[in-house]
């Protein structure tokens, strides 16, 4: 029998989520599951560190890149991310609804989920009144793509809830499928989740009562008890999704702006006509020997890694900041680069210090360098 865990909060959901995302990759890995879906409540903070964590370790186990919203007190939804163009969409849901609220909270619209037009939905009813209401929406807003997840918690309201599910199922075209709604790893971990509900509430451990999670079902379980708790079919339903999900975060690059190089060049061939015209003016009297030499060996490094397009983003807004008399001076590193001084980012003569080009650029780093700007402060908005 084959699993993906597809609702997984890590502790990057503050103060409810109890262990790390490490942690659940690694023992997700080690019972067999097919997928993990590391879904914080309207954050991706904690993908990063299970990606890196699978990536270090070479763990044979699918990371699904997701997010929990809740819309009610019992009622969430959890966004699931099959590709680069749904994680842009849900980057930009989670950002909207940070931007509504005050730090450390969140206020998710009902135009942010009309607005879904790539995620996958895992929802999870609040099995209430207003569970038909929701079904409504998700019929005509998600169509096929979403799911009802079903959790069997163990907490004596499972066959009450079971029933529903597949009555709205039934009603709606909404396939099943299983999740533990995972909030820890291990079952160990379900004390230090009560302490952190208790800190959230303003509570303490002993007085939480049923505010608390009655056992320890909301660990990662074993493939054994698993189908033990769930039909076949929705086991297989976690699969199945997974398998829909295929976006992966080394697929996210830096991305500039083309528009960047005139017609009739490349951005190799355009840094070098910028590159050339700041030579003239820079260098008057002409360009040294070594000196030329240098530029040709920097053009070259910046050719190889493709950086082209970053060091003419950044010779556009400083061009920009130039042209309307903004104060403001390239600083750091970059002033071991010779380009940088024939592209009027820094001001550094290159023929009075030592300049060390290794220290800003190398194949070594495999990312951009930094190039750090100041602006003067009373006008730095208009540069942003």
């Amino acid at each position: 029998m084959m699993f993906a865990e597809l609702v997984c909060q890590s502790n990057f959901s503050f103060l409810e989520g109890a262990s790390h995302p490490e942690e659940l990759v690694n023992t997700a890995a080690f019972l067999g599951y097919e997928a993990i879906t590391i879904s914080d409540e309207c954050s991706v903070a904690g993908v990063v560190r299970a990606h890196a964590e699978i990536k270090a370790n070479g763990l044979p186990i699918k990371l699904i890149v997701g997010s929990v919203f809740r819309l009610a007190p019992d009622l969430r939804v959890c966004l699931l991310c099959p590709d680069k163009t749904a994680y842009a969409e849900l980057c930009r849901i989670i950002t909207n609804a940070r931007r509504r609220s005050e730090k450390g909270h969140y206020a998710l619209s009902e135009w942010d989920l009309k607005s879904v037009k790539s995620c996958l939905a895992i929802w999870l009813p609040a099995y209430n009144d207003y569970d038909r209401q929701w079904a409504e929406f998700f019929a005509k807003f998600f169509s096929e793509r979403c799911w009802i997840g079903v959790s069997r918690l163990l907490n004596g309201n499972d066959n009450t809830h079971f029933a529903t599910a597949m009555s709205l199922s039934e009603e709606y075209c909404f396939p099943l499928v299983a999740t533990n709604q995972a909030l820890f790893h291990h079952p160990d971990r379900q004390h230090t989740q009560h302490v952190l509900h208790a800190i959230r509430t303003r509570s303490t451990v002993a007085d939480l009562g049923r505010d608390g999670l009655p056992n320890q079902e909301r660990s990662l379980k074993t493939l054994t008890k698993l189908t033990r708790l769930y039909p076949k079919a929705w086991l297989s339903e976690s699969v199945s999704i997974a398998s829909l999900c295929q976006f992966n975060l080394d697929e996210l690059k830096y991305q500039y702006p083309s528009e960047l190089v005139p017609n009739g060049y490349t951005a190799t061939s355009y840094l070098r006509h910028c590159v050339e015209t700041g030579i003239k003016k820079r260098f008057k009297q002409g360009v040294p020997e070594a000196i030329r030499e240098t530029i040709e060996k920097e053009l070259a490094l910046i050719h190889s890694e493709q950086f082209e397009y970053f060091f003419l983003t950044i010779y556009d807004i400083v061009q920009f900041a130039k042209s309307r008399g903004i104060l403001y001076q390239g600083r750091g590193s970059a002033a071991n680069s010779i380009v940088c001084y024939c592209l009027e980012i820094t001001a550094v003569d290159p023929r009075q210090i030592n300049v060390l080009f290794e220290r800003f650029i190398s194949k070594e780093r495999n990312e951009p360098p930094d190039i750090d700007v100041d602006f003067e402060h009373e006008r730095r908005e208009e540069v942003i």
